[in-house]
């Protein structure tokens, strides 16, 4: 099995990520949407994955230009567009 990866430099990929997204973690919590458990469990499913170095470029490289959803490589994708989609039925 392969070690996780640092705790707070996946906290900031998967924060880099929701921001990237237009994930607003902070509402999604607000809303119950997000529970600090889930969130815990995102930063560590992160640290599992093995496409670090290729999130790090994908996020550089999009910085400032937001994306409507992560890449299937990121382990968080399905998290983040099922949060994504939960606050847009708030605002409808």
């Amino acid at each position: 099995m392969k070690p996780l990866g640092d705790q707070n430099a996946h906290f900031w990929l998967a924060q880099r990520m929701a921001q990237l997204t237009e994930t607003d973690l902070v509402r999604a919590m607000d809303s119950a949407r997000l529970s600090q458990e889930d969130w815990s469990a995102m930063v560590q499913e992160c640290r599992g994955c093995d496409w670090t170095s290729g999130c790090r470029k994908f996020l550089a490289l999009r910085a400032g230009v937001p994306v409507t959803e992560a890449p299937d490589t990121c382990r968080n994708s399905e998290r983040f567009a099922a949060l994504k989609a939960a606050l847009e039925e708030i605002e409808t």
